[in-house]
């Protein structure tokens, strides 16, 4: 059950209740901060930190009881913008994690900040957006500073569609234009040139994931962002990113964030 979300532009949040199940995120194109606010999960205490990397799946076992998540969605070019303007980032170098998906339960910067971020999105005080919005900026200059690598790659690029491995480029930026319409195994890896055979063996290598279960996350994607910042029917949300049918799309959409789409668009925080 999702309580609070707040959409902007260039980073998302979502405070949020999860009980006895398994909490499985599948990959996603930005850079993802899970904080623990209250834990019942074994091996990720109350205050520890989960961070991943863009296209990385975040899933762990199921807690004895409730317990409460922050889930912070960075885009690729909030941190690239960002180090570049502390002199961090050169063209042709990738960002990424350096422990990803290990557990962070010392790190008091990086608990402090998120913990305040959620005292905002819950106060809903005067102001609450710029202070979340300042807050997010210093968490971006604190995770450069103290969990970003900053290098050159001949792997890993920046594209128009977050920072992706270059032999997959062509064939996800093919997938998010066209991702509201049915698409076969094999007009996907066309566009990237290759067999359907080795193009979904090396993309589940690379990503962790089907071409059509990553599919899946970007038509997530893209409703959460219809559902925030548009008053289309949630029928129409559905049939945007390629699901014709309203429970089909509701069913999907639950098991991805967690909350039905009615749900999720009357958690979104206005001003």
């Amino acid at each position: 059950m999702t309580s609070r979300i707040v959409i902007e532009s260039d980073f998302s949040i979502e405070h949020r209740a999860l009980t006895r199940r398994a909490f499985n995120l599948p990959s996603q194109p930005d850079f993802l901060l899970v904080h623990f606010l209250k834990s019942q999960i074994p091996n990720l205490p109350s205050g520890a930190s989960l961070l991943a990397n863009p296209n990385q799946p975040v899933q762990f076992a199921p807690g004895r009881g409730q317990s409460e998540l922050l889930l912070l969605r960075l885009a690729p070019a909030l941190l690239v913008e960002t180090a570049a303007r502390l002199r961090m980032y050169r063209t042709g170098s990738s960002l990424l994690f350096r422990a990803p998906l290990t557990p962070l339960t010392g790190a008091s910067k990086l608990r402090a900040t998120l913990e305040s971020i959620a005292a905002e999105l819950e106060s809903g005080d005067a102001g609450w957006r710029e202070v979340i919005r300042s807050l997010v900026n210093q968490l971006a200059v604190y995770l450069l500073r103290a969990h970003i690598n900053a290098q050159r790659s001949d792997e890993i690029e920046l594209s128009r569609v977050g920072i992706v491995d270059r032999r997959l480029r062509r064939a996800i930026e093919f997938m998010s234009d066209n991702c509201g319409r049915e698409l076969n195994l094999a007009e996907i890896a066309g566009a990237a040139y290759l067999s359907e055979f080795h193009f979904a063996r090396m993309f589940k290598k690379i990503t962790g994931a089907t071409p059509h279960a990553y599919l899946a996350s970007l038509r997530i994607e893209r409703a959460r962002r219809l559902l925030a910042e548009t008053d289309l029917p949630i029928t129409e949300v559905g049939a945007r990113v390629g699901y014709t049918s309203q429970s089909h799309f509701t069913k999907v959409f639950r098991e991805a964030t967690g909350s039905t789409p009615r749900a999720f668009r009357e958690a979104v925080r206005k001003v």
